[in-house]
């Protein structure tokens, strides 16, 4: 199935929710909404089922002009962030409600199948009120993939879940979106949820469609800082310099050997993401001296925010790191590691090769 928006605008009241866009979606793949709270994720989902109606443009499914066409003349299967199931209903109905609609054949092989992937068979005699948060969730999951719908909308199903109930869903939802036929729009604020999931991504903020390309594209080659600051996380570091005869020049007089367009503008901005950030000192590195401002240890990694000549910046390491609040240090990047924005904000500049760690 292949859905497509063509000019299309929202707007209530006096807000514009979403300013004009088109977006063709890749028909059988996972396409990634990445934006913060209020970008606008939720209410381009919201079209895209037929919940809503735009202000303005079309929404066209397979050639044919749906725009207005409400939800349940649409074969759309949906999953929220809160954990909507019958509540009278015990799971294996719950799951084989679609099943039963459509009055398909066998279903409860199909139910129990389902139950196996999620890993929700033990539960399939209670009620939704009798279970956890993630096991409710899968439910939820379990009852949309049943539907079989061609466009299945996800509306960050996994943010109101704990950390390790969200890794494992992910990593089980990668599988089963690969192995589908269903073209899959999932909604989420985290960088990372974008690049697990892979597929292609769709940046937004504010009301605006920044950029949509395959996810790496567009997290290796973000069109801009705003796409950048939404696809990095933690956030790029974003410097102000100059255009120099030999590369960038930030303040401090610390010069970065990058090749610039010769038409580039005079004011630059170059990004360093924090995973190119390091302690210890490669061939052709630039230094940035400075002193610990905080250290926090997340997982397997350690941030560090240092206040150097060129302003505060904050580095990834890997593994855990211990660092005295005031304590001199000194970090480096590699120039081939270092993205440039002219005044505009647009891209000039980016990685031509990036290591595994970089991504």
């Amino acid at each position: 199935m292949q859905l497509m928006l063509e000019g299309i605008e929202k707007q209530v009241g006096g807000q514009t929710h979403l300013y004009p866009l088109d977006l063709t979606l890749v028909p059988g793949a996972v396409t990634v909404l990445l934006g913060a709270t209020q970008a606008g994720k939720t209410s381009l989902m919201r079209l895209m089922a037929g919940l809503d109606v735009p202000t303005r443009g079309r929404v066209r499914v397979d050639g044919a002009d749906v725009t207005g066409v409400g939800v349940r003349q649409r074969n759309v299967a949906m999953v929220y962030q809160q954990f909507i199931n019958y509540p009278s209903m015990t799971v294996r109905d719950n799951i084989a409600s679609p099943l039963k609609l459509r009055g398909e054949k066998d279903i409860e092989s199909r139910v129990q199948a389902l139950a196996a992937k999620l890993h929700i068979e033990p539960f399939l005699q209670r009620l939704p009120a009798e279970l956890s948060g993630g096991q409710q969730q899968r439910v939820a999951l379990a009852r949309a993939l049943a539907k079989q719908a061609p466009l299945m909308l996800l509306d960050e199903p996994l943010v109101n879940l704990d950390y390790k109930l969200r890794e494992e869903l992910r990593e089980e939802l990668t599988q089963l979106f690969a192995t589908g036929d269903s073209t899959v729009v999932y909604a989420t604020t985290e960088p990372t949820e974008a690049l697990l999931l892979g597929g292609y991504t769709a940046v937004m903020d504010a009301g605006e469609l920044l950029q949509y390309g395959p996810t790496a594209e567009v997290f290796h080659r973000p069109q801009s800082i705003r796409v950048a600051r939404a696809f990095s996380d933690p956030p790029m570091n974003l410097l102000p310099g100059e255009a120099a005869t030999l590369g960038v020049q930030l303040p401090g007089n610390v010069q970065v050997a990058v090749p610039l367009p010769s038409n580039g503008s005079r004011s630059v901005t170059l990004g360093v993401r924090a995973s190119a950030l390091r302690v210890q000192r490669r061939e052709g590195d630039v230094a940035l001296p400075g002193t610990v401002e905080l250290a926090e240890i997340s997982g397997s990694d350690t941030f560090v925010h240092v206040d150097t000549p060129v302003g505060e910046v904050v580095a990834q390491l890997t593994g855990v790191h211990y660092f005295d609040l005031g304590a001199p240090i000194t970090l480096y990047l590699h120039p081939s590691q270092v993205y440039v924005f002219n005044e505009a904000g647009a891209l000039l500049v980016a990685p031509e090769r990036l290591t595994r760690r970089d991504a």
